[in-house]
């Protein structure tokens, strides 16, 4: 087994992806992965003991369909049954006692299992992992007390779970904790995973990150369907080696718990954030509610564009890839992959139809998507210009105001040349006018690709006010990386926006790699103009992070040395739960596709700088500054 995963990892070195060690033989030939869709729990019960056999070994997983490329990871199966990515779930009853053996015939690999303790855990010793010479057996026994979503893992690396990110990335499976007394809810367990360097970046190269839930890779992962006005329970685990802001077009959902695989808290109401994008860390968990309130199709993906954007299939070339621009018609068919799950939500039966919205009465726009000065092919430079009635400003990417209730027109005109499309985030909208290509909407009626000197009308009244996001759905990478994300916000009726103590703050990534990596753009530049406020003003700092590549952000205010205390008004759209509501110093992450509303009161006249940083930590990393210049109020 090692001496094959070592040829495959040579392969890799190389500058190809992993794909094939050669054609086994009979005797060598490997049982194929099952995605594992967490919908059974594995085990045998006897009375209040549940007992598990499980068995680490090599496998033929095909990531990307049954009929695609696939290729030999460690993976783990019930013993006599078939292996499974992710692997067998562990579901039971708080107060149930679990006695798992582990069999590791992983021919020259040892095998650490971390995960099979007690919960909660009574003694820090309880969670060292189980260690595995090939060939070795080893059962531990523990009691499962606390309800709640938890996980094990393995490796064959001895690396920790934030850099597992190579050939034993798969090894995980789900443990899930339910009220006792009390039959099981109807939820749905999504674990997610990834396989490349993506910590390092060591040795593959960008497009060949693959990200999977519950073992599949988009769009070979499940539709999950459901009907309008259903109450959806889903759990969520990031087992892999990333952060994943997890985005879910058309609806916000409650996030209900959060954990770290050891503990899981469950949130109370007035701790339980409503949000459209939750931003999971290495190893977290959480629970989620919601409620579909309109039929169509509609995505629940990662964020990060290198995480869901065009991938070329295991075993195939990088130049095969569809990520080149303008290549597929159907975006989600071909220029998506990855860390994202289609939801189909069908109308009540008996349902009437809905009619198409009228124009009556209706506000008309138009957005314009151009090219900037200065854009070619290998650097490209996009841009939105926002018109009322004709093409009287060229504004690049501006802000667009809405008022919440009253119902809008868009006219989006593509004057690139390539497609694109538009997507309204955080908007609650008809699905048809979502903007992802060839899925957003049902049936046959589908929203389409903007092809080059063609145009669509996006109708819709949002719902609530608040700030979002407008950006590209098309290839996401190039397209956003080139400036296709602006901020759209949605005033309460009679309260028009007041740029004096109303402030965005649009962070993006340059195009450039190498600059990317080196810091950000605040407001399109990487020195933005100041702002001026008013000592003693409350004002407004609206946050968007809306960078490819700049997941685990962190912002807070200073002035000189010390740090500038901040109240958080409001996420995606949405009012923070209120026991998040106080002023504080502390960073605020925001990840990316997450909004954050915050109020400052400058109390004298010294400049208030916003900093962004790559971390928590208060000498993280400082990637970009907005200047705020405190002025005498009038």
């Amino acid at each position: 087994m090692q001496r094959a995963l070592l040829s495959v990892l040579a392969v890799s070195l190389s500058g190809s992806l992993l794909f094939s060690i050669g054609a086994p033989t009979a005797a060598e030939r490997l049982e194929r992965v099952q995605p594992n869709d967490n919908r059974v729990a594995a085990g045998k019960l006897f009375g209040t003991t549940l007992t598990l056999r499980l068995v680490a070994q090599p496998a033929d997983w095909h990531p990307d369909g049954d009929s695609a490329p696939g290729v030999t990871v460690p993976a783990f199966a019930v013993e006599g049954g078939a292996p499974q990515i992710p692997g067998p779930l562990v579901r039971v009853s708080a107060g149930t006692a679990v006695a798992v053996s582990v069999r590791n015939t992983l021919a020259a690999d040892t095998l650490r299992v971390y995960g099979l303790h007690a919960r909660p855990l009574a003694n820090p010793r309880d969670s060292m992992p189980l260690v595995l010479a090939p060939g070795a057996t080893s059962t531990v026994r523990f009691t499962l007390q606390a309800t709640g979503t938890y996980y094990y893992w393995g490796t064959t690396t001895n690396r920790a779970l934030s850099y597992r990110t190579g050939l034993d990335a798969q090894l995980t499976g789900a443990i899930v904790v339910d009220p006792a007394g009390v039959a099981p809810p109807r939820d749905r367990i999504f674990v997610i995973g990834s396989w490349a360097d993506t910590v390092a970046r060591s040795f593959l190269p960008r497009n060949r990150v693959l990200g999977v839930v519950n073992g599949r890779s988009w769009p070979a992962t499940e539709r999950v369907s459901a009907t309008v006005g259903d109450s959806l329970r889903w759990r969520v685990i990031n087992a892999s080696g990333d952060l994943h802001p997890m985005h879910l077009h058309g609806f916000y959902f409650r996030v209900t718990a959060r954990g770290d695989g050891t503990t899981d808290t469950l949130l109370t109401p007035d701790r339980a954030p409503l949000e459209v994008t939750e931003s999971a860390t290495m190893g977290a968990t959480y629970a989620m509610t919601w409620v579909p309130e309109r039929a169509g199709n509609w995505l629940f993906h990662c964020h990060v564009p290198e995480h869901f954007g065009a991938r070329a299939p295991l075993g195939l070339p990088p130049d095969t890839a569809a990520a080149a621009h303008g290549a597929h018609a159907s975006h989600a068919e071909g220029g998506m992959s990855g860390l994202v799950l289609g939801v189909n939500v069908r109308a009540r039966r008996g349902a009437v139809a809905e009619r198409a919205p009228s124009d009556v009465g209706r506000r008309r726009l138009r957005v314009m998507v151009r090219e900037n000065v200065g854009s070619t092919k290998e650097r490209p430079s996009f841009g939105y210009a926002v018109h009322a009635a004709t093409d009287t400003t060229r504004t690049a990417s501006p802000t667009l105001v809405l008022t919440r209730g009253e119902p809008v027109g868009i006219t989006v005109v593509n004057r690139l040349s390539e497609p694109t499309a538009v997507h309204w985030h955080g908007i609650e909208l008809e699905s048809y006018y979502d903007g992802v290509p060839g899925f957003s909407g049902a049936a046959r009626r589908l929203s389409p690709m903007i092809a080059p000197g063609d145009s669509f009308v996006v109708r819709f009244t949002p719902p609530r006010a608040g700030t979002f996001i407008y950006h590209t759905h098309s290839d996401e990478d190039r397209q956003q990386g080139a400036g296709l994300a602006a901020a759209l916000i949605v005033v309460e009726p009679g309260k028009p926006f007041n740029p004096a103590i109303d402030h965005v703050v649009l962070i993006t990534s340059p195009f450039d790699f190498a600059e990317a990596n080196r810091g950000v753009l605040v407001n399109g530049s990487a020195t933005p103009a100041p702002i001026t406020v008013r000592a003693g003003q409350p004002t407004r700092v609206r946050v968007i992070n809306m960078t490819t590549r700049r997941a685990g952000l962190r912002v807070r205010f200073t002035s000189g040395d010390s740090l500038v205390a901040s109240r958080a008004l409001a996420k995606d759209g949405a009012e923070v739960p209120p026991a998040f509501r106080g002023r504080r110093t502390t960073p605020q992450p925001v990840s990316v596709g997450e909004t954050i509303d915050m109020e400052i009161v400058p109390t004298d006249t010294a400049d208030i700088r916003l900093e962004v940083r790559a971390g928590p930590l208060l000498n993280a990393p400082r990637l970009g500054v907005q200047l705020f210049r405190v002025r005498q109020s009038p």
